[in-house]
């Protein structure tokens, strides 16, 4: 069995963040830049952890982890709303249509 260490979770993030930076720029609907968003949170979360686990100086990253997963469920509740509001006027979550708001 292949221990697990610090190098796997760097290589785990940094996939998640490129996944995440990859759904935000190639979407177009809301739902799915709103998961890139996500993605790139959790990615920072898993290195929070990881060098409070593997590194040499315990400085909370998990209280910071617990810190970001606040304010990430904050944003998709505003960010859903501004979604719900976005279909309601224009029955579409395109992100290109968001700028027809102010018509």
């Amino acid at each position: 069995m292949i221990p697990v260490g610090l190098p796997h979770f760097l290589v785990l993030s940094a996939i998640l963040l490129v996944l995440g930076i990859f759904t935000m720029l190639t979407r177009k609907n809301a739902i799915a830049v709103l998961m890139g968003i996500e993605l790139i949170l959790n990615a920072a979360n898993i290195n929070f952890v990881a060098f409070t686990r593997y590194g040499a100086i315990n400085f909370g990253g998990q209280m910071a982890a617990m810190f970001v997963i606040v304010i990430a469920a904050c944003e998709a509740a505003v960010a859903l709303a501004i979604v719900l509001n976005l279909y309601r006027r224009s029955q579409t979550i395109n992100v290109n249509e968001a700028n027809k708001l102010h018509d």
